[in-house]
């Protein structure tokens, strides 16, 4: 009797085991289709050099060319430099906003968080040109200095690769900062206001209550946006390849922008392009884990 009890509940679980595995077969087969099977087929083909269709097996031909590249060293120079300077910045400035907007004694707070998420609805194309309008030598930001009489010529915003590359990350920072915010602002909601009226009650100022119960309690979601936001980073390109066409030079380029050259601009070399595509594979795959590993050790 107890056998037979102990067994059923056994077979129960696997039953309904076969049941979960049917209803998410359809999602796992498409996942396979449309991401697996495609990394699969490009990691193959970064085994094989030539252009256009004319291609051959070399092993690792492409990896080892890579080093030697200085396009792709300038390239690869230009992406972590928009990773280092912008991510910090942008996810700083997200989770500085969502502490001021979580405040209820704040007026129309409604207004402030919609205008601040407001660009997170304007396209990426549509974004870059407005920018590429405001920032060119005729634009309005030069327009502006010289009738104000602080400059007596143009600033070359986007023809100076110091001025292009800040140039670019003020476009990211003002298109991903309120998407950001709004994952910091759905954790502080969370939070029980007590916490903060008694810190508040023990005389913490803002700034304490930030750095002693904002962040610790928000950690788990910073770590979620630091990953997400570098592996976007990572694969910058809309806004190079609309606002500088990576010039001047190199000086603006990216890894994606090198590779859509590589791919559409020149003669299509495709295996030393999936090559390039599979470091930025491994480069979002280590930092991934890297912070991760780094969000744990400080849990």
């Amino acid at each position: 009797m107890t056998t037979h009890a102990a067994r059923k509940p056994a077979g129960l679980e696997r039953k309904t085991a076969r049941k979960g595995w049917l209803f998410i077969m359809p999602a796992v087969i498409l996942i396979v289709m449309m991401s697996f099977y495609p990394m699969v087929e490009a990691f193959l083909l970064s085994l094989q050099t030539g252009t256009g269709n004319n291609l051959t097996y070399k092993g690792f031909a492409n990896y080892e060319r890579l080093p030697k590249d200085n396009t792709y060293a300038a390239a690869l120079g230009n992406t972590f430099f928009y990773l280092i300077v912008q991510v910090p910045i942008m996810l700083l400035a997200a989770l500085v906003l969502a502490a001021m907007l979580n405040d209820r004694r704040l007026m129309f707070r409604g207004f402030y968080r919609t205008m601040i998420f407001l660009p997170v609805a304007t396209s990426l194309v549509s974004c870059s040109m407005i920018f590429l309008q405001l920032f060119t030598s005729n634009g309005l930001i030069n327009s502006l200095l010289l009738n104000w009489g602080w400059i007596t010529e143009p600033i070359p915003f986007l023809t100076n690769a110091v001025y292009a590359r800040i140039v670019i990350v003020v476009t990211m920072l003002w298109r991903w900062t309120g998407y950001n915010m709004v994952f910091y602002l759905a954790g502080l909601q969370n939070i029980d206001s007590q916490v903060y009226e008694a810190a508040r009650i023990d005389g913490a100022s803002a700034a304490q209550q930030f750095r002693k119960i904002t962040v610790p309690l928000l950690r788990p979601i910073i770590l979620f946006t630091t990953v997400l936001s570098t592996n976007g980073t990572l694969q910058l390109f809309d806004e190079v390849r609309i606002m500088t066409e990576g010039g001047p030079g190199t000086g603006t380029a990216t890894l994606s922008f090198y590779i859509y050259r590589i791919t559409f601009e020149r003669v299509p070399r495709f295996g030393y392009a999936a090559a390039m595509s599979f470091t930025i594979f491994v480069m979002v795959a280590v930092l991934a884990f890297i912070q991760m590993k780094v969000g744990e050790s400080k849990q």
